[in-house]
């Protein structure tokens, strides 16, 4: 079943530059596939900037535990919490899905 992976982030003031140019690693390295990624998104708050929302979508919890945990998503991922001063985390699994 699919999952859905969202974490919520909100940013240290003037640190968007750097959160964006390290975000940009993980997004590069994902864009060269990764077993079980279906599609990665990065959004900013409309109401709030300092508000970000990286979401992932998964063939399994399985596959996206394996990239989660691994030694490589968490070499990119570590930089990025010096820009934020806030974090959660949260998976989902797919229930009903509609598209047009």
């Amino acid at each position: 079943m699919k999952v859905r992976f969202v974490l919520q982030v909100h940013l240290k003031p003037d640190r968007e530059g750097d959160f964006l140019r390290l975000y940009d690693a993980i997004h590069r390295r994902v864009a060269q596939g990764v077993r079980g990624h279906i599609v990665h998104q990065l959004s900013q708050g409309i109401d709030d900037p300092l508000n970000w929302l990286i979401t992932s979508e998964w063939e399994d919890l399985d596959t996206c535990m394996e990239w989660e945990r691994s030694p490589e998503h968490r070499a990119l991922v570590m930089p990025l919490r010096d820009c934020w001063d806030d974090a959660k985390a949260t998976k989902y699994e797919l229930r009903v899905e509609t598209t047009h």
